[in-house]
């Protein structure tokens, strides 16, 4: 008899050792990175991982400073009974009151969850969703509307709001041909229009979107592929073209907010940028089809004078592991330079965490095309 509880309190113990090991894979996929800190503003931040198109790989990640703990694929974790996850290809990130809302590109959706617990709210159907952007109470979704293919005679793309209390779609207004990021000013919302699927027809303009009326009440004619906008302290928009890929080369345009023209053409090449302060941020990468070679260079441009400071935001030598530069973020508080990279689009990839003055902190792994950083305020 005591042989018999023996063996069966051994295989107990073998279940209930194996069950734990199963589930500190499944749940502690946690890395520590960093000494604890404690912060006044920010708790730490979402990462969304874009994933390989088609594979149903996008996921969400979470960097933690009271804890110096960086977690991944956290959506998994808090949502286990969503069975295909978060989708396929996250496209964008962002926090508003206390909601996190990430576009799923390629699976038509924006996924909203609780900030703080990480648990799903709901999926709301944006086909082929890009961006966002938030303005009292309202989010706005950029979409390319049609399905997800190069097609000359792709259609236009439109903007969607949504109630973020009623989580409901409430208007749309057609926009240019395949909108991508936005910003807003003076009640007036600013739509980068690409025509990326119209190759070589590309759109060159940004909509102008008057918010009460939710009407497009005028275009500004910039460059072609238009891509990335971000706005500084002074109301000064920037809009980021990408060029053709071949004798056309990306560069960096200014708008003023309260005449609607373009002010400048910085020829600076920009493929990422974000904005802290009087800074703007900006890695380039472009492919050129031509010479079939990516070029890298990083920057930081005052907003004030709008002139390049230096052309080496990462002093420590550190960038030449980057191979393919992704996302790049700066903590508003810290002021923590964060970069990650795609490596290959096709493994994980890293994230990088940085000083202020350009000097590693910590590395690690991310997931598959770690992108998109949204920080989460206490």
């Amino acid at each position: 008899m005591k042989i018999k509880n023996i063996l069966i309190l051994s295989s107990f113990i073998l279940l209930f050792i194996s069950c734990r090991k199963d589930e500190m894979i499944f749940l502690s996929d946690s890395s520590e990175v960093s000494i604890p800190i404690s912060t006044e503003q920010y708790n730490g931040f979402y990462l969304l991982n874009e994933g390989n198109m088609g594979m149903n790989r996008a996921s969400i990640d979470l960097f933690e400073y009271e804890k110096g703990l960086y977690t991944r694929d956290i959506f998994s974790e808090r949502n286990p009974s969503i069975t295909k996850e978060l989708g396929d290809v996250g496209n964008d990130i962002q926090i508003y009151g206390s909601k996190v809302y990430a576009t799923i590109n390629v699976s038509n959706f924006v996924e909203v969850f609780n900030v703080e617990t990480g648990k799903h709210i709901k999926q709301i159907h944006v086909p082929n969703c890009r961006y966002l952007a938030f303005k009292d109470g309202k989010a706005y979704v950029s979409s390319y509307a049609g399905k997800v293919e190069m097609d000359p005679n792709a259609e236009r793309g439109f903007v969607a709001e949504i109630d973020t209390l009623s989580l409901e779609i409430t208007r749309k207004v057609v926009v240019g041909y395949q909108p991508e990021e936005m910003v807003v000013k003076n009640n007036k919302l600013y739509v980068a229009n690409s025509g990326g699927y119209r190759d070589p027809n590309y759109d060159t303009t940004v909509s102008v979107i008057d918010l009460p009326s939710f009407e497009e009440i005028k275009k500004i004619d910039v460059a072609i592929n238009l891509h990335r906008m971000a706005i500084d302290q002074a109301g000064d928009i920037y809009v980021s073209s990408r060029g053709n890929h071949k004798d056309i080369a990306p560069n960096l345009f200014v708008i003023d907010s309260e005449t609607d023209q373009v002010i400048k053409n910085l020829n600076v090449p920009v493929s990422n940028m974000t904005i802290d302060e009087d800074r703007l941020y900006y890695y380039a990468s472009p492919f050129n089809y031509g010479t079939g070679q990516t070029t890298v260079t990083y920057g930081i441009l005052n907003t004030d004078t709008k002139q390049v400071i230096t052309n080496n935001i990462i002093k420590d030598g550190t960038e030449k592991g980057i191979l393919i530069p992704y996302g790049i973020a700066v903590n508003p508080e810290t002021k923590e330079i964060f970069m990650t990279d795609a490596q290959d689009y096709i493994g994980t990839g890293f994230v990088y965490c940085y000083s202020p003055d350009g000097y590693l902190k910590w590395k690690t792994t991310g997931g598959n095309i770690p992108a998109h950083i949204a920080f989460i305020k206490k």
